[in-house]
């Protein structure tokens, strides 16, 4: 097999292609989780303690020469995206268990004629 041959199989793999999407996705799902933290949280929920420490930015925090704000804001980040993802996977969990429990519960076959039939003689020479 020639080596374009190989790496074209190699490359339009299923996974390798999922793999791209998922880096994509998770590239503009970056950029809405700083924003929500950035625009929504920061100026919501730290806003008072922001304004005790005379900040007006989180990432400005700082103690002498020591910036802990970029920390204090990427732990935020990280904190919310992990409640997010832990969110996303339990729905899907959750989705999975009930497809798994209507295809774990066989529906009961019809019986056909003959074993109908059977069934009733079975029955009368038991009485």
């Amino acid at each position: 097999m020639g080596f374009v041959k190989e790496f074209k199989e190699f490359a339009v793999k299923g996974n390798i292609v999922d793999l791209a999407v998922a880096v994509i996705l998770g590239a503009a799902f970056t950029a809405i989780v700083s924003s929500l933290v950035d625009d929504v949280v920061t100026p919501l929920l730290l806003k008072p303690a922001l304004e005790a420490a005379n900040v007006e930015d989180l990432e400005k925090l700082s103690w002498g020469a020591v910036k802990y704000g970029k920390f204090l804001a990427a732990v935020i980040k990280f904190l919310i995206v992990a409640l997010v993802l832990f969110f996303l996977i339990q729905a899907i969990n959750r989705m999975q268990r009930k497809k798994a429990a209507e295809v774990a519960a066989p529906a009961i076959p019809e019986l056909t004629l003959s074993e109908k039939l059977l069934t009733e003689i079975r029955d009368n020479l038991k009485q």
